[in-house]
């Protein structure tokens, strides 16, 4: 809150758009070449059913607005992953 004397903030950071868990996993898969194993549960006590991130309060205070999609930013992450430890 600005009413804070902490000298630091807290920001939820994302990229303002929703995205189901399976469609991560999804591209997950198609990035990697392999299929995940699945186990699917029922929701557990506290799973949020969805969620989405604010990025006004970020922009509004770095000048900076995140332009990378859920693809983009999973496919640069799983190269540099192959990269490194496959």
């Amino acid at each position: 809150p600005s009413s804070s004397k902490a000298p630091w903030r807290i920001l939820n950071i994302g990229g303002s758009h929703p995205v189901e868990l399976l469609d991560y996993v999804a591209l997950i898969e198609g990035f990697m070449g392999k299929k995940a194993q699945l186990e699917l549960l029922p929701l557990q006590p506290g799973d949020v059913l969805a969620t989405s991130a604010d990025t006004h309060q970020l922009e509004d205070l770095i000048q900076f607005k995140p332009t990378v999609s859920i693809a983009q930013g999973l496919k640069a992450y799983t190269d540099w992953y192959k990269h490194y430890y496959i």
